[in-house]
């Protein structure tokens, strides 16, 4: 579960401390995918993303927080997510600290994995720079 992530170039926020540092720290768009061991999140999410990251815009920043196991990091990472009710798993893009796209698991449950890769896809087009993204996950 968290491999697959891993496996795409994103880091795992395991902290408060990282999530500050990924959200403040970057300049551009920050994707956070808060994780899950549910069967949408391993069948329909995580698919849905390693399909949206194959071609064209990415995020320049891509991390996660695990729900249920990193509990301060998904709590701060979801006091990032103003206006949105917790959701596992969901898909977040930041910029400046501000939610500009949410896919929340209520988007995600009724969906494949192909029409979650062009939701994704779309929101990466129309959120994050210049198309292509700086870098593909926060460095250490």
């Amino acid at each position: 579960m968290r491999q697959e992530l891993i496996d795409l170039g994103v880091r795992e926020l395991r902290t408060a401390v990282d999530v500050d540092a990924a959200v403040s720290g970057t300049k551009g768009t920050v994707m956070i995918v808060v994780n899950s061991v549910c069967g949408c999140a391993a069948g329909k999410a995580r698919p849905g993303l390693a399909l949206a990251l194959r071609h064209g815009p990415r995020p320049d920043v891509l991390a996660s927080v695990f729900a249920g196991f990193d509990i301060d990091a998904t709590d701060r990472a979801r006091g990032y997510f103003t206006g949105y009710a917790p959701s596992s798993p969901s898909i977040a893009l930041l910029q400046n600290g501000t939610v500009v796209y949410m896919l929340e698991r209520t988007q995600i449950e009724n969906r494949d994995a192909l029409a979650i890769a062009s939701e994704l896809s779309s929101a990466f087009g129309t959120f994050c720079a210049a198309g292509l993204g700086l870098k593909s996950a926060v460095r250490s």
